[in-house]
């Protein structure tokens, strides 16, 4: 048996107009679950991380204690529109934009 001949009959009956769907409405199934597994897998996933980092940064305040994006652990020392200034050691302060503020941890774990 030839791998021609299990694909050319059907391909002749769907040309004929058997077993198709007039209005095409199966075609846009697949696509169209396609597009809502992606909304579901990835899309709404990045929303609600970037909602939970806005309200971190929304809420920062003098004397939180953070994570950087570089890994630097430091202690808010003063916050304004975009920046923050942030202390990493004793009279040592960086200043620091607001958006590459990771994560707020816990007081009392940084030791300066």
């Amino acid at each position: 048996m030839n791998l021609l001949d299990l694909i050319i009959p059907p391909a002749f009956a769907a040309a004929d107009g058997i077993n198709s769907d007039p209005s095409g409405l199966s075609q846009l199934i697949l696509p169209g679950l396609l597009l809502l597994v992606m909304y579901v897998l990835l899309i709404r996933p990045q929303q609600k991380r970037a909602k939970d980092h806005k309200a971190l940064l929304a809420a920062l305040k003098k004397g939180d204690e953070v994570v950087t994006n570089g890994g630097v652990v430091a202690k808010v020392m003063s916050v304004d529109e975009s920046f923050a200034t942030l202390e990493i050691a004793d009279g040592v302060v960086i200043k620091a934009q607001k958006q590459g503020i990771n994560q707020k941890l816990p007081k009392g774990s940084v030791k300066i």
